[in-house]
């Protein structure tokens, strides 16, 4: 079995952050680093070379695949902001429609700005996506 891509790195978060070259982006990133900071307590993480993580929890497949990975972060890329872990929460369902102009994939949030959503729904969703993937998921034999 390979070995997962995305685990844990020495980057340092804000270094890559200020590297992001759209200007709305990097703006974004800094702003979401601050919320997802103070939401969950946790400092945040490099996973990959460009995924900004906050706290962590251990998957096992049924295949028999496991690794780790954030339990909520994000990633500036340069088509959307994707965020992870929040469509995980009982309440994503909820607070989804809510949240104003976002497309979801299978794990994934997609947002082009943060202008476009309700930051407050936002923070609903970062709060209890971070819950349920500790409390839930982390917990899974």
């Amino acid at each position: 079995m390979s070995e997962n891509k995305t685990m844990p790195s020495n980057g340092a978060v804000e270094d890559f952050l200020a590297s992001v070259e759209h200007p709305v982006r990097r703006a974004d990133g800094f702003a979401l680093l601050d919320l997802m900071r103070g939401i969950t307590g946790q400092e945040a993480v490099m996973w990959g070379p460009s995924i900004v993580g906050f706290g962590s929890y251990h998957y096992k497949y049924e295949s028999g695949r496991e690794g780790d990975s954030p339990a909520v972060g994000f990633s500036p890329r340069k088509a959307n902001l994707a965020l992870y872990g929040l469509t995980y929460g009982p309440d994503a369902g909820r607070l989804l429609p809510k949240l104003g102009k976002h497309k979801t994939g299978a794990a994934c949030l997609y947002v082009n700005k943060l202008d476009d959503v309700d930051v407050s729904v936002l923070a609903e969703l970062v709060g209890t996506g971070y819950s349920h993937v500790m409390a839930e998921l982390h917990s899974l034999p």
